[in-house]
């Protein structure tokens, strides 16, 4: 286009390093679609960047744009185009996958080996305007609050997770009080789980967001969490442990309160290697262990699309802070405290 918009940088190699900068509106390309920006929601991968943690030391390169949590409304399209048009309400999948790949061609795109994604290995869409493939773009549904159109990227990795297991009339243990623990506590509850149990390490904001979300029970890590559960299984352990905090005691503390034949699935990001006991807590417990990697392309996205739609999910408590995007800074601080449920940057 030629013109300029503005967006939330990160200019350099150290601990903030985040500008609002003046930069060109990106060119579209045949198979691309360019969105002006509504709604942005900040991620915890945002956080590592702007932290310039270790991971991010290693990934990013500046400058880089933040951002993939979003939704908008098309206004130019590429000439081929065909899928959406100027004027569709959109938000994305932040993944891009090659799709020529084993992986890609057998229905494994989100663990594609070639997988690039928004704001960290290309620009992303802390913008007023973000340029996309069409393969990435996802037409909302009217009536979903823009808002809430914004965060299905991390409310599909909480899809994802609740339903790589058999959760429905069972009891769960969530493992981390984060904003998708606790969308995974909504999403739990949202399809019929029994019993739910949520656990934090020791911050009370976020623990008590999941009694919102519909936990049975919350505690802190500190807490007689396998005493307790136990006690309300009937001695047996719960049927579904889902681990989102990346804590590696949490993974062993998930072992323990798994019933034989439960199952345990990973979604968080370890720093360290685990120590399993693996033939007295998976193979003689005969437990079934899941990895998950972001959504299924786009099995996830109808899935989420479905609960949204049937009023079932009530995810408007989790969305806890709103800045206009000038605010980015004060945003981003919010966010770091951990005192928050999703923290949302406005720029209509």
């Amino acid at each position: 286009m030629g013109e300029k918009m503005e967006a939330v940088v990160k200019t350099r190699p150290e601990l903030g390093g985040t500008e609002i900068k003046e930069v060109e509106i990106p060119s579209v390309g045949p198979n691309d679609v360019l969105i002006k920006v509504r709604v942005a929601s900040i991620c915890g991968t945002d956080v590592h960047i702007y932290n310039w943690d270790p991971w991010a030391q290693g990934r990013i390169k500046t400058p880089r744009i933040y951002g993939h949590e979003f939704c908008g409304e098309v206004v130019e399209v590429g000439p081929n185009v065909t899928s959406v048009k100027p004027g569709d309400y959109v938000s994305g999948e932040c993944h891009i996958a090659c799709g020529h790949c084993y992986l890609c061609k057998t229905g494994n795109a989100h663990i594609c080996r070639d997988m690039k994604i928004f704001g960290v290995d290309v620009d992303g869409i802390f913008a007023e305007y973000a340029c996309i493939p069409e393969n990435n773009v996802w037409r909302n549904d009217p009536d979903l609050k823009p808002e809430l159109a914004s965060i299905q990227d991390p409310l599909g990795n909480a899809i994802h997770s609740v339903f790589a297991a058999d959760v429905p009339g069972r009891n769960v243990a969530v493992l981390g009080c984060g904003p998708i623990g606790v969308m995974s506590v909504a999403v739990c509850k949202a399809i019929g789980a029994a019993q739910i149990f949520a656990v934090g390490r020791r911050n009370m904001y976020r623990i008590n967001l999941a009694k919102k979300a519909g936990a049975t029970k919350v505690f802190r890590a500190a807490d007689d969490v396998e005493g307790v559960v136990r006690e309300m299984t009937d001695g047996l352990g719960v049927d579904v442990v889902l681990e989102m905090s990346g804590n590696t005691k949490a993974v062993q503390q998930g072992l323990r309160l798994l019933r034989p034949g439960g199952t345990l699935v990973l979604l968080g990001v370890y720093t360290e290697p685990a120590e399993i006991d693996l033939s007295k807590d998976v193979v003689f417990k005969y437990v079934n262990i899941k990895g998950i990697n972001g959504r299924l392309m786009f099995d996830t996205w109808y899935r989420m699309a479905g609960l949204l739609k049937s009023g079932s999910l009530d995810l408007d408590f989790v969305i806890t802070h709103r800045y206009k995007f000038k605010d980015f800074e004060e945003a981003m601080q919010t966010m770091r405290s951990g005192n928050s449920g999703k923290v949302v940057l406005k720029l209509e």
